[in-house]
Formats: structure tokens, C-alpha cells, sequence
């Protein structure tokens, strides 16, 4: 659906040119959702502006359902775009127009008859819970509902792809949940692929089957959300996976426990997360395993279970403990800090 090939984006201005992309590869299959995770100035907003071409990439191909968008005419490139939504931070939507205008309006620009404009406002209306607020104006919704309208306004244009541009970034944790729930919804019952970015861990975590992580216009890391969730390698990464689940213990409760070696992070996958481990090498290793933190992070499309430990004992039955764990699925790795 989506191959971004060596993508670069470089602005110029009065101070020099800024690479704002550099060498961005990605591919895309069709009825997935792929998120673009990076701080703030990592890229991400231009490299999704550069998926539709409302920025023009300065090197690179971008193809969309096997066409290269960049070597389109004007006019190809509009008829391109039909298909392919966008939702935005801001909403974008017209105050002085009702609900059902901030639909119609855009299907009316492009030619839709009255009849259909009107049968896919309802219908894209009625997919995003808002069938009641028709005749509404924006001042009278929610944050929520406001985003609910830009998705319903996206959907009606029929698209096969979706770009979400930080759609959550401005709304509270339980709205946040309920439009990531949305999002789901579309993707499975309409089968539309959804490309997002976001600097919120909570959303890969949710609703993502890949990830890409970005840092000063660079794609440094990438993986299934299980692969990144499991086995970060950047720090960045690493950063972020910490918003959500505890990856490093400060020096300061390091030097209260008074911890000393073999202190442990244990990431279990798939048939691990249920298996009493840790009680089996305490019994088969004369090692005793004292718990500092855990947590089990819920996925799109799996579980990731995370246990601090001190392991105590001697080191050759340490060793075969880790060992043993390795051998049943259990990535074993010092714990930072």
C-alpha cells in the first residue's frame, strides 16, 4: 500500500538548510497500522506531510498502491489524494458550519451528487457515534467529538489509506482510549490502512502492528510493536517503552535496597507470560529472586510481561537459572541504572 523509498526532505532558510527527513524507508501492506513514534523535531509531522505530497520530498520515491506519487501531473495527483484521508491535531474544522456541512462541504467541492454527499455524511456520522450531532456546531462539542467529526469528514471521501497527524495529542487519556477504539474500528470493519504519528507510547501500544522510531529526521529503529516492546535497542526507544512500563531504577532506591549485582530486567513473550518461572528456578537453583517491579504490557497483537529482579546466590547457579530461562523464551538483560 505505502513504500516510502530513501525519502528526504531538506528545507532551506536564512540560516542553512535543515534536514528535516533523511533517507526515510518504509513499506506499508495493505489493512495494517504502522505508527511513527519520535520526540518533538524527530520528522515525524513532515514525513507524513511527504506521504501525500503535501510536502515534496527533496529525494526519494513515495508509492502509493504501486504508483510513484512524485512523478504524477497536478491533476493525477488530486485524483491520488482522493483516496488517502487525513485527520489533523487541530481538527480543522469550519466553527460557522454545521456538523453535517464539515462533511459535505469537501464532497461537494469535488463534484459529489446532493444524494450521496447526504448518504455518506449519515453513514460516516453514524460509524463514529455522532448521528445525534448533525445540526451541531463545533463551540457545541467536545474535544472528542470534534476529532470524531474530522474522522467521519476523512472517511466520507471512501479513502483506502488513512494519515493520522498527532490525532490524540490534544485529548485527555479516556477520550484518547475511546478514538484509538475508533481507529480500530475502521481499520477492521472498512479495512482502510492507517498510517500515524505520535510521541505518545500509549498509542503504539494500543493500536499499532508495526513501529517506526525516529530521531533528528532518521528512521533509527523499527520493528513489530512485540519486537520493540520486548527488545529495544536505541535509547530513545528505551525512553519511551519507560513512559509506560518501568525499564530503570534510580540510583537513589539502587543505594536504598542496597542492590548489588545481578540486578535484572526478565521480558517474557507469548506461552512465558503464563509459566511460573521464576518459582521453577528458585526451586531447580538454590537462587532466590527477589521482585522489585513488574508489569504486563497488552498489545495489538500480543503480551509482554516485564519483571525487576535481584537475583540472589552463587554465580554458577545464576548462570544456570539465566540460562534456563533463555532456554524457555525469557530475554534476560541488566537492568539500567
Amino acid at each position: 500500500m505505502i513504500v516510502l523509498e530513501n525519502v528526504s526532505k531538506t528545507f532551506s532558510g536564512k540560516k542553512g538548510d535543515i534536514e528535516a527527513v533523511r533517507n526515510a524507508n518504509i513499506e506499508v501492506k495493505t489493512g495494517e497500522i504502522h505508527g511513527v513514534i519520535g520526540y518533538s523535531g524527530a520528522g515525524k509531522s513532515t514525513l507524513i506531510r511527504c506521504v501525500n505530497l503535501l510536502e515534496n520530498p527533496t529525494s526519494g520515491r513515495v508509492i502509493i498502491g504501486g504508483e510513484d506519487l512524485t512523478s504524477l501531473s497536478e491533476q493525477n495527483l488530486r485524483e491520488k489524494r482522493k483516496k488517502i484521508g487525513m485527520i489533523f491535531q487541530g481538527f480543522n474544522l469550519l466553527k460557522t458550519a454545521t456538523v453535517y456541512d464539515n462533511i459535505a462541504i469537501p464532497l461537494r467541492l469535488i463534484g459529489i451528487q446532493k444524494k450521496e454527499v447526504d448518504d455518506r455524511v449519515k453513514k460516516y456520522l453514524e460509524i463514529v457515534g455522532l448521528a445525534d450531532k448533525v445540526n451541531a456546531y463545533p463551540s457545541q462539542l467536545s474535544g472528542g467529538q470534534k476529532q470524531r467529526v474530522a474522522i467521519a469528514r476523512a472517511l466520507a471521501q471512501e479513502p483506502e489509506l488513512l494519515l493520522s497527524d498527532e490525532a490524540t495529542s490534544a485529548l485527555d487519556p479516556e477520550t484518547t482510549d475511546s478514538i484509538l477504539e475508533l481507529l480500530l474500528k475502521i481499520n477492521k470493519e472498512l479495512g482502510i490502512t492507517i498510517l500515524l504519528i505520535t510521541h505518545e507510547m500509549n498509542v503504539i501500544q494500543k493500536i499499532c502492528d508495526y513501529v517506526y522510531v525516529m530521531e533528528q529526521g532518521s528512521i533509527i529503529e523499527q520493528g513489530t510493536a512485540i519486537e520493540l516492546f520486548s527488545n529495544p535497542q536505541y535509547p530513545t526507544t528505551k525512553k519511551f517503552l519507560n513512559t509506560i512500563a518501568q525499564r530503570k531504577l534510580s540510583s537513589s532506591l539502587i543505594q536504598q535496597l542496597k542492590l548489588s549485582g545481578n540486578v535484572l530486567r526478565l521480558t517474557f513473550l507469548g506461552e512465558s507470560t503464563g509459566q511460573p518461572l521464576l518459582a521453577l528456578v528458585s526451586q531447580k537453583f538454590n537462587v532466590k529472586p527477589n521482585i522489585l517491579t513488574a508489569n504486563i504490557i497488552e498489545l495489538k497483537n500480543g503480551i509482554v510481561g516485564n519483571i525487576s529482579i535481584h537475583l540472589l546466590g552463587e554465580q554458577q547457579d545464576i548462570a544456570a537459572a539465566l540460562s534456563y530461562l533463555e532456554e524457555h523464551g525469557v530475554n534476560v538483560e541488566e537492568l539500567e541504572g
